[in-house]
């Protein structure tokens, strides 16, 4: 038995990285020389005019990668006919499809029918990270657009969660509990509306009041937000000192109990966690290298590779048969 298990385990071992091997760092690089230099200028021009565009595409990026894997099926529209990914509850406020759009047109172009949409969206993302300050890192490129988009399999983390919880949301797609944290830095921008929080301001978990694992400076602004603004679901930074730095500022806020989301706070509070948040907060470089490495891991989850899927000619819809 023990023999055969072994064998079984090196099988997977040779198996698995196959499925990668067709992502490469310059994939298009003689079929489409100028694909990522277009990409960076398209991302450049957004974030001058635009700084939460990172965070736009972190969250884009990220809800992509967790259902179906990397593989733009987020970016497909819904029809009256048949509902997409988009219609999921989760990815109503994800943003920036406009500039995958734009980045598509230019690459069309330029070089027809050969940069997937799934890889803009990994370059776009890899761009604005470093626009924000984050590290810079090259990602292999080489994925292919999925054929699916299924709002009924849109199950990602939600904000309430437990760091057990969230750990039982990333585990399967491959990633450690210390990685988990360190995309949970991607929080260092962005921002989130009043209704995911709410409750930790007055009536957390039904006893009539605040959050006690949340500084009460922190209470009272969030409130004077949520609570007199004329919009119906306002919004807060996530870090409420650099909010458009991806730094690792975020860390050292929620040790100190300023977590605006609850997933974000138990980071700090749970032992499992909380000597990786400690050790970010304290090493600057150490949280860019480690959240280089994750964001190079979350673009090869379950990526469609080779002679699967397609490169679509619009990010929106699946291609016509010709």
């Amino acid at each position: 038995m023990g023999c055969k298990m072994e064998k079984v385990v090196l099988v997977l071992l040779f198996v698995l990285p196959l499925a990668l091997a067709d992502l490469r760092v310059g994939f298009y690089s003689s079929a489409c020389p100028q694909a990522e230099s277009i990409v960076r200028q398209v991302v450049q021009k957004r974030f001058g005019t635009d700084r939460s565009i990172t965070a736009a595409l972190l969250r884009m990026h990220f809800h992509d990668c967790f259902v179906r894997g990397c593989d733009a099926s987020i970016l497909i529209d819904s029809t009256t006919k048949k509902p997409s990914e988009k219609s999921a509850g989760p990815n109503f406020s994800v943003r920036g499809f406009d500039l995958i759009d734009e980045a598509k047109k230019s690459l069309e172009a330029a070089c027809p029918s050969t940069v997937s949409c799934a890889d803009i969206v990994t370059l776009a993302t890899r761009d604005s990270v470093l626009l924000a300050g984050g590290p810079s890192y090259d990602v292999p490129t080489g994925r292919r657009d999925g054929l699916v988009s299924n709002p009924n399999e849109v199950n990602l983390p939600g904000p309430t969660l437990s760091v057990s919880e969230a750990e039982q949301v990333f585990a399967p797609k491959g990633f450690t509990l210390t990685e988990m944290v360190t995309l949970l830095g991607a929080h260092s921008v962005g921002v989130a509306h009043c209704s995911l929080f709410q409750d930790r301001l007055s009536d957390f978990q039904g006893t009539g009041a605040p959050d006690p694992t949340m500084d009460s400076s922190l209470v009272a602004k969030l409130k004077g937000i949520c609570g007199n603004s004329k919009s119906n679901d306002p919004t807060a930074f996530l870090d409420q000192r650099t909010p458009f730095a991806l730094d690792n500022q975020f860390y050292r806020q929620i040790m100190q109990r300023e977590g605006v989301m609850q997933i974000d706070q138990e980071l700090a509070v749970d032992k499992s966690s909380a000597g990786i948040v400690s050790q970010f907060a304290s090493d600057a470089n150490g949280f860019k290298k480690s959240f280089a490495s994750v964001m190079v891991k979350l673009g090869s989850v379950q990526v469609l590779t080779g002679n699967a899927g397609e490169i679509r000619r619009n990010c929106r819809v699946f291609n016509q048969p010709k």
